[in-house]
């Protein structure tokens, strides 16, 4: 990006005036009429929308894993994602090599530690109790503060083994000593989910919240099961986690019926399900819920405000002058398209938003 830049005639899903955006040195500076800005290096906006940029709350992004994993920039800015939060691809052992690899990339990227000190070499990383190393986790999270956000415990069968839910119990210890949130993956019992949302405290994240396997948090009828009803009042944040085998449009229609929306959207995006689906992008997943019947404002809020208020930097969730240019650019577009969720069935949409480029780090990319 040039040192002065401009964003041409765009506007935001809360306002119909278009604007002028100055980004100078990676810092918005002024917010203008439409197309009375000065300067000759621009993007022109005509037609597109600008929020704040696209926060992915749960993303795997370490290129080398099999199989969740994926380079950083092809599920970031080139998809129109200004940040990116990795759920728990790296634990201890190798958390350093994540956040190396963040320094060469374009996309913003924060972490959550897996409390396996092994990460995703395996997917059974939970399956000895000997992996969670809370000393090297300790160490871990104080060398990289600003880094890593949270901790992750994939709490589902084929993960923790016969373990059940001792691995969150310890998570919930190693909370305490690093003041750190957990975000907890749920999938198939045993252990039942219920307990796993009763070890859950206000601030920690459900991921894959909308799931539809048997396991889930919604019992035949559609109703959310009593445990779900008091994490919500505790505070706990349902993060939908999008994923290959964790989303059912079914269900998300059982949690919009009784009000619990997203508190983020996320993807759960790695190489597999960006190049095969049923995830591909943020943006699909984030057209799902325009499908489902929310608002283009509450989408949004879900990938900007709501996620830059749980990571503690509201910052990154508005457009203000003097704070970093961090911005997506992005179009709804009219026409059928073709949704598939989790479960195999597919649904057509009329409408779909299209990323069209990101502002973040100081530099402009166009998707």
């Amino acid at each position: 990006m040039k040192q002065r830049f401009v964003l041409r005639n765009v506007r935001t899903v809360h306002e119909e005036e278009p604007f002028d955006i100055v980004i100078e040195n990676g810092f918005i500076t002024e917010l203008a009429e439409a197309n009375t800005a000065a300067g000759e290096d621009g993007f022109d906006g005509t037609g597109l929308y600008v929020s704040s940029g696209w926060i992915d709350m749960h993303v795997h992004a370490v290129a080398k894993l099999e199989p969740y994993g994926d380079a950083i920039d092809e599920i970031g800015v080139k998809q129109g994602v200004a940040t990116i939060v990795d759920a728990g691809s790296c634990g201890a052992d190798d958390i350093g090599d994540l956040a190396a690899e963040v320094a060469r990339s374009k996309t913003n990227v924060f972490a959550f530690l897996n409390i396996s000190r092994i990460g995703l070499q395996r997917i059974d990383e939970l399956s000895r109790l000997e992996w969670i190393d809370q000393g090297k986790a300790v160490k871990a999270a104080r060398a990289y503060p600003d880094f890593i956000v949270g901790l992750k415990a994939r709490i589902s069968q084929s993960v923790v083994k016969d373990n059940g839910v001792e691995p969150l119990r310890r998570a919930r210890e190693l909370s305490g000593r690093t003041s750190l949130p957990i975000m907890v993956h749920i999938g198939s019992g045993p252990p039942p989910v219920s307990e796993v949302l009763d070890l859950l405290q206000e601030g920690d994240i459900v991921t894959h919240y909308l799931n539809g396997k048997k396991n889930n948090l919604f019992d035949p009828d559609g109703k959310p099961i009593p445990s779900l009803v008091s994490a919500i009042e505790r505070g706990v944040h349902m993060d939908v986690g999008h994923g290959t085998a964790s989303f059912s449009f079914q269900v998300a229609e059982y949690a919009k019926d009784h009000g619990i929306g997203p508190g983020t959207i996320s993807s759960d995006i790695y190489r597999g399900n960006r190049i095969n689906g049923p995830v591909y992008s943020l943006a699909s997943v984030m057209t799902k819920f325009l499908y489902l019947g929310y608002s283009l404002q509450e989408v949004i809020s879900a990938v900007t405000v709501k996620a830059a208020a749980w990571l503690k930097r509201p910052e990154l969730g508005r457009i203000h002058v003097g704070d970093p240019a961090h911005l997506t650019l992005f179009a709804v577009r009219q026409g059928p398209h073709s949704l598939t969720d989790s479960e195999g069935e597919t649904r057509i949409a009329d409408r779909y938003i299209e990323p069209k480029g990101v502002v973040v780090n100081g530099s402009f990319t166009a998707c």
